[in-house]
């Protein structure tokens, strides 16, 4: 149980960290990752990693 807490913890410090960089699109891209990975659907993981990489791109450049 205080493994379940301790990376429910880290999700939501994850998640901030992602939308104080990236914004409001980067929660988002980053919640479809997350649901993507846990209902193990494809699309919603193919939306929020590609998401994740064009905000990443757009930052570094």
């Amino acid at each position: 149980m205080p493994l379940v807490a301790l990376l429910a913890i880290g999700a939501y410090v994850l998640s901030n960290l992602v939308e104080k960089q990236y914004g409001l699109l980067g929660a988002l891209a980053l919640g479809f990752l997350t649901v993507g990975v846990k209902t193990r659907n494809t699309a919603c993981l193919s939306i929020g990693a590609v998401a994740l990489v064009v905000l990443g791109q757009s930052a570094l450049g």
